[in-house]
């Protein structure tokens, strides 16, 4: 990526799994950031990615409109990453995705900032009548674009990369039980590469491409949730049989999880969206509203995976060498 004048970013949520990705590209750039989490003492490690006093973490809550505010305050971008996978008290779907979206962009376009660019997820559109996850995700992008019509909304796919939460579960599942349970194993996925998703928010953020579109971001491979796992299990060196389980029976299973004061492993409302394709639609490839606008070539999961699930395998990284079964 070309060089340009430094700015001030604020970007909320920045402490995460795609959060750090994007601040360390930042930081690289040149840029000074401002890392808006609800903790910033639990955030402090964002500041070893930039020199010192480049990158600091600050207070802000998205339901909180004052703090939003303050947040974006004498900055020239903005960056929305906030998202919840369980919904829960306050934290709820709509309290974050709809809601917190619109005051970001409602608190960048009254401070005058000149870019913002707000990460949605792959799929919104198609399984919003099924998950309420979806259906907070798709009126956050609508609340976006009300407020801010030049905002850029990027929409990817299931994210791959060291500290994902995909695939290190397929395979911290792989590790702890002798049978795999399979739900949706129909249902197809594109992942995408976290450090090229990364690339691309910030290519958004300094106007490197057309403002006021959502783009679609998937990796080069389509397969199913069966072949994820599969793949996944050969990576692992643990080959487990895969039980298939009905909608209703996996939303059986979740029901404990709604109650019980714990981080599920699934709910009733990933149930669903494990009903749904994850794939980049044919209109955002017609229209080059994918990785294609950004210049970027996605990276395959062939290059990736081995280099972190090896940790899954009996022997670590020296399965190969010591032996050839789980």
């Amino acid at each position: 990526m070309d060089r340009i004048e430094p700015k001030l970013v604020t970007v909320f949520g920045g402490s995460g799994f795609v959060g750090t990705q994007i601040v360390q590209l930042l930081a690289q750039r040149g840029h000074r950031i401002r890392v808006a989490v609800r903790r910033p003492d639990l955030a402090l490690h964002v500041k070893m990615y930039g020199s010192v006093g480049q990158v600091q973490p600050i207070q802000a809550n998205v339901r909180n409109m004052a703090s939003v505010q303050r947040a974006v305050a004498g900055s020239e971008i903005v960056i929305n990453l906030v998202g919840v996978q369980h919904s829960r008290g306050k934290q709820s779907f709509d309290a974050v995705h709809a809601e917190g979206a619109g005051n970001i962009a409602a608190a960048a376009k009254a401070a005058g900032v000149g870019a913002l660019v707000h990460v949605s997820a792959l799929g919104v559109d198609q399984a919003a009548g099924v998950s309420r996850y979806a259906a907070s995700k798709l009126a956050g992008e609508a609340n976006v674009l009300k407020a801010y019509p030049n905002a850029v909304i990027l929409r990817p796919s299931v994210l791959f990369g060291q500290g994902d939460g995909f695939f290190n579960l397929m395979g911290a599942l792989s590790r702890m039980f002798p049978l795999f349970p399979l739900v949706g194993g129909d249902t197809r996925f594109q992942p995408a590469y976290v450090g090229d998703v990364a690339e691309a928010v910030v290519l958004a953020a300094e106007g490197k491409v057309k403002t006021g579109r959502i783009y679609e971001l998937g990796g080069p491979q389509v397969e199913t949730n069966r072949e994820l796992v599969e793949r996944v299990q050969r990576e692992t060196m643990r080959i487990r049989p895969l039980v298939p389980l009905s909608a209703g029976f996996a939303k059986f299973l979740a029901l404990p999880f709604a109650i019980l004061p714990v981080k599920p492993l699934i709910t009733s409302d990933q149930v669903e969206l494990l009903g749904v394709d994850n794939v980049v639609s044919d209109a955002a490839t017609r229209e080059k509203r994918t990785f294609d606008a950004f210049g970027i070539t996605p990276t395959a999961m062939d290059t990736i995976l081995p280099s972190y699930l090896y940790r899954y395998r009996k022997n670590g990284q020296f399965a190969r060498q010591v032996s050839s079964a789980a």
